[in-house]
């Protein structure tokens, strides 16, 4: 196993139509959820994926895990809750504006989450376990979940990657701040949206933002700044890496997903900071343009240097 990530995914509505939901009539049926999203994404770049989380026993509960499990992760870890159901949101699609989105998550299977879920011995085979700002927002039980599992993989050495992914729905700004920063402060790579960064640093440039984590602990930050891409930085090294140029967004919503599991991709490959950067703006890109979070992902030959299309590695 390469990656193993937990959160909550739930069944995304994303109306046909565009404008006010209100006036939606047909909607089409599909899976979000920031940390499956990331392990979609790196199954379709070559890499073995396994996703946790809790379910409901419900019909929606099923076609999440089956969704998921359909894309080449692995769910074997995934817990069925028949106390509590899967969770739904919808999108409202807005001409030249980001969607606007609407969650029903409140009390679902997967805010019931707990350290107990977690399978140690599951965790430790793999070498990097990725985790995201979303899941201590969901519940204390989910706080806890999550910094079960940084022990984790902290006893049997993986490496730990951190999206803050900061969802100002689920909790006020400044308790974001005091409950990310010590995640992120546990983390080998922190991977924050510029506005996240402002948020969690209160500092106004990448370099400060990235500077500012390095000292909190991080061994490496990248910065994500949309479509001029990213900035960088490490103990050794630093730098600006240009976005790929998206003729026409048709949703953004996935891109920083897929950025993480670009990024993610590259470090397994043994590349270096710049080049896995450059994967992840690259990756990114391509879920710009399609509707859907996880549609848009690119498969590895669409992506892959010159001469290592044929290579996979497990």
């Amino acid at each position: 196993m390469d990656v193993v990530t937990f959160g909550e995914s739930m069944v995304l509505f994303n109306p046909l139509s565009v404008g006010p939901l209100r006036y939606a009539q047909l909607f089409d049926k599909t899976v979000g959820g920031a940390e499956s999203n990331v392990a979609i994404a790196l199954v379709r770049l070559g890499h073995q994926a396994g996703w946790i989380s809790r379910l409901g026993s419900d019909e929606f509960g099923l076609y999440v895990r089956n969704f998921i499990r359909g894309e080449g992760v692995d769910t074997s870890r995934v817990i069925f809750d028949d106390q509590y159901p899967t969770a739904v949101f919808f999108k409202e699609r807005q001409v030249q504006k980001e969607s606007n989105i609407y969650y029903y998550r409140k009390l679902s299977a997967a805010s019931r989450m707990m350290p107990e879920d977690l399978d140690e011995s599951y965790i430790r085979q793999a070498k990097i376990l990725h985790v995201t700002g979303i899941t201590p927002a969901l519940s204390d039980s989910c706080e806890q979940t999550l910094q079960r599992g940084i022990e984790i993989a902290r006893s049997h050495g993986l490496q730990i990657t951190f999206d803050p992914n900061i969802r100002l729905k689920l909790w006020k700004a400044e308790t974001a701040r005091a409950k990310l920063l010590p995640i992120a402060k546990q983390a080998d790579v922190v991977m924050p949206g510029f506005d996240e960064a402002k948020l969690l640093t209160g500092e106004s440039t990448p370099e400060k933002m990235a500077a500012f984590f390095l000292e909190l602990g991080a061994k490496t930050v990248v910065v994500k700044l949309g479509e001029k891409g990213a900035y960088f930085a490490t103990d050794a090294e630093s730098g600006y890496v240009p976005g790929y140029p998206v003729e026409q967004v048709v949703d953004p919503i996935g891109a920083g997903d897929g950025f993480a599991a670009g990024m993610i991709s590259g470090m397994i490959r043994g590349w270096n900071t710049q080049a896995s950067v450059e994967l992840a703006n690259r990756v990114a890109s391509y879920a710009l343009t399609v509707v859907g979070d996880v549609e848009g992902f690119p498969f590895w030959p669409q992506v892959a240097p010159d001469g290592q299309r044929n290579i996979i590695h497990r």
